[in-house]
């Protein structure tokens, strides 16, 4: 270990990009040849060299052989590094691709793995003061509202997991903020940048609850079109969600809210508010109501599952086999196919598959291929019944009438 660490030594101050590739890289590499522990005690030797000379860094991020050892180190460290060497090298880092590659995804990649620590003592403690100093030299708020850029571009590059890492790396420090009104435009970017990503990882029960709070923002910093186009976000988000009661609220939420009908007037929602009522009502939706709705729809709201379905059959197909159950006792799976629009064996593995996630009250009688709602009577028979029950009242005050 002693000759590697000279060695290391020798090619930092030397800037000796080659001699650390060869230090570091390839599967014959004298660093790939020693055990795991002995691995991490040389990765922290290199970083904390690197961070410590004068003349090492940042030049030696123009390296691509460089940048590939740091890399690698930098997933190959002990549980604390001294001085938080390892914190110090990814903030240079991330400023690199930034700032001279305009590299936003792996931006958020290297900011990802930045490590803090609540304790007190730990060489990654940062008080919820020292998280929120504009000027303090770790991560500071103006280097978080850059790493939000990070975030935006890994969206739209569908770099999904990246971009759940980095706001997640960012909502520990912008939670802590204890002065909200004088970091009210980070707060709402925060805000804005999480309900996209949970968007473009299609959780759409929760992408839907963040649209309609920002929707709802009593802020001068967010003019009405933004504002009501949030509103459509949660629209579209809502109606993209798995069927349930969580998504029945959240429906419920956007039904509600009295700048619905203003949806009509914008491109990319004038059909949400129609489709999002019928949902919301238990109304059966058809095909020709959708044409629109999935127009609009952004590629990764499009994805087609493992079932073949893409999210919005999915979704509709789920939505209207509960609309089918308020209208219908019992029905056989070749009606039941034909009012949704697939075929029977589709349909039946559908209703399968709602009933065992507990979406869908019933059971399935294959012999009959019939499927049976429980706890949903028809419409016409529960009207029955109250007049029924009317009358049989009606009854026994005429009888106690006439007894007196």
């Amino acid at each position: 270990m002693e000759g590697l660490t000279a060695r290391v030594d020798s090619a930092v101050n030397a800037s000796d990009y080659a001699t650390l590739s060869s230090l570091f890289s390839g599967l014959v590499s004298p660093w790939q040849s020693l055990g795991q522990g002995e691995q991490r005690t040389l990765a922290s030797y290199f970083i904390k060299a690197a961070v410590a000379s004068d003349s090492f860094l940042p030049a030696a991020f123009g390296s691509p052989a460089v940048i590939e050892v740091m890399e690698a180190t930098l997933t190959h460290l002990p549980p604390t590094v001294e001085d938080a060497a390892d914190n110090q090298l990814r903030q240079g880092l991330f400023e690199y691709k930034v700032s001279e590659e305009q590299d936003y995804v792996g931006a958020a990649k290297v900011l990802s793995g930045l490590r803090m620590d609540d304790t007190p003592g730990s060489v990654y403690y940062m008080s919820p003061h020292e998280r929120c100093d504009v000027t303090h030299r770790d991560l500071s708020l103006m280097e978080i509202s850059c790493f939000f850029n990070c975030v935006q571009r890994a969206t739209s590059e569908d770099e999904t997991a990246e971009a759940d890492g980095a706001v997640t790396k960012a909502g520990t420090v912008v939670e802590s903020i204890t002065n909200a009104e004088q970091h009210m435009a980070l707060i709402l970017r925060y805000k804005s940048t999480y309900a996209r990503v949970l968007d473009a990882n299609r959780k759409f029960l929760q992408a839907a609850s963040r649209y309609h709070d920002l929707s709802q923002a009593q802020t001068d910093m967010i003019d009405a079109d933004d504002l009501n186009n949030m509103l459509g976000r949660a629209a579209t988000c809502a109606i993209l969600a798995p069927s349930g009661p969580q998504r029945q609220r959240i429906l419920g939420l956007v039904y509600k809210d009295e700048r619905l009908a203003q949806l009509d007037t914008i491109p990319e929602f004038e059909t949400h508010s129609s489709v999002l009522t019928k949902m919301y009502m238990n109304q059966i939706l058809r095909k020709d109501d959708l044409t629109k709705f999935e127009n609009s729809l952004a590629e990764h709201q499009k994805a087609v599952m493992g079932d073949g379905l893409t999210l919005m059959e999915r979704a509709v197909i789920e939505h209207n086999m509960v609309a089918v159950g308020h209208l219908y006792t019992s029905i056989y799976f070749a009606e039941l196919g034909r009012l949704l629009g697939v075929q029977a064996a589709k349909a039946e593995k559908v209703a399968a598959t709602m009933i065992m996630d507990g979406s869908l009250n019933g059971s399935i009688d294959q012999v009959d291929g019939l499927l049976t709602f429980e706890g949903n009577k028809s419409a016409l028979l529960s009207w029955d019944d109250a007049i029924t029950s009317f009358c049989m009242q009606l009854n026994r005050v005429t009888d106690m009438v006439r007894e007196v």
